[in-house]
């Protein structure tokens, strides 16, 4: 089998022949079979972590199990499954109060998984998962069964990006119909986010992006208006299209501290900022606590969309398999695994929506 390894801060990923270590008793041994490239890879696949030591990058991935440990209670070699990269424990006070995406096992350190041809070790990024990998070794508490035909690029997605967005409409954000939503950052998750609220019924839904192609995808998939936050005052806008109160909920999907500043100024009195992409280590709220108490505006940080893995991944299979949720629409490019490298410049430059390995 082969991976993309990271190696040495602001280098490509090098695809190199690995093999796995032996299987522990609650290892699973899975054949990767499609990778989603989230932005969260490219700021460890470009350094901004130091030098973690070689390491197989990837979180947003599908795949068949191949074979497991001993002890492995919940998988059979064949099973189709979606990857988590959070893992829940499905015992602690977090797990078991239904809120497993803060588990208090979570994050875990890096875990060795697999050996080089000159004999030294690889770990998995984010102590769990490898998706950018022709098969990966993880915790069987990683993988979620699900029985489905849905295309392995489609069900990939499920594993961070779909579940991340449509989560943070439904159990971080509880849209109700009617709702006026604005999302701001409109890639993979902000699309997501787009669907779970036009399936929510909520409008109008005003995306926001500086790039044209993911303002028109961004209407095809649901999204009722779309604002130019480069070309005209985006904060403005959402007033318009509010009655001038300003939207009841506001995601702000691209990590950025202004543009969370700027959501939370599209938000109406008593109306809700929902926090879902990851903002910078040292990043302050760009709002005044004095303010928020007079406005009433809520500020709901959403981890993982407040996912509840074995609950929600098959619901939004089920979603899809109705046509309620287009995942397909979201795949901007299918590329191989040798092809890792371009799939990270295309998320960086922001030419596209989602591009997914595709593993022979």
């Amino acid at each position: 089998m082969r991976a993309a390894i990271f190696t040495t801060p602001g280098a490509p990923l090098t695809v190199e022949p690995v093999t796995p270590l032996a299987l522990g008793p609650t290892d699973v041994l899975v054949r990767v079979t499609a990778s989603g490239i989230c932005h969260s890879d490219l700021g460890p696949a470009r350094g901004a972590l130091g030098d973690i030591g070689a390491t197989v990058l990837g979180h947003e991935g599908a795949g068949v199990v191949d074979s497991i440990g001993a002890s492995v209670a919940t998988l059979r070699p064949g099973d189709r499954v979606v990857a988590t990269w959070v893992a829940p424990c499905d015992r602690c006070y977090w797990c078991t109060s239904g809120e497993a995406q803060t588990c208090a096992e979570w994050p875990h350190p890096p875990a060795p998984r697999l050996r080089r041809a000159d004999g030294t070790v690889v770990q998995s990024g984010l102590g769990t998962l490898g998706t950018f990998a022709e098969a990966m070794v993880v915790d069987e508490r990683s993988l979620v069964p699900v029985a489905t035909d849905l295309p392995d690029e489609q069900l990939a997605l499920i594993g961070c990006g779909v579940t991340t967005g449509v989560g943070a409409v439904f159990n971080t954000a509880g849209v109700t119909p009617g709702s006026s939503v604005a999302v701001s950052g409109c890639g993979g998750v902000g699309q997501s986010v787009i669907q779970g609220a036009r399936i929510a019924g909520a409008g109008p839904i005003i995306a926001i992006d500086p790039v044209e192609m993911k303002r028109r995808a961004a209407i095809e998939l649901g999204a009722t208006h779309a604002v130019d936050p480069t070309d005209t005052d985006a904060v403005a806008e959402v007033a318009s299209l509010t009655g001038g109160r300003g939207a009841n909920y506001a995601f702000e999907v691209s990590g950025n501290p202004a543009a969370a500043g700027q959501a939370y100024r599209m938000v109406r009195r008593g109306g809700a900022l929902v926090l879902v992409g990851l903002q910078p280590p040292d990043a302050k709220p760009p709002w005044g606590m004095r303010e928020q108490l007079l406005t009433g505006k809520r500020v709901l940080g959403s981890l993982y969309g407040g996912a509840q893995v074995r609950r929600d991944f098959p619901r939004l299979v089920g979603l899809v398999e109705s046509g309620q949720l287009d995942l397909g629409s979201m795949v901007t490019r299918r590329l191989t695994l040798d092809q890792v490298n371009e799939g990270l410049d295309l998320i960086e430059s922001g030419a596209v929506i989602r591009s997914v390995l595709v593993m022979s």
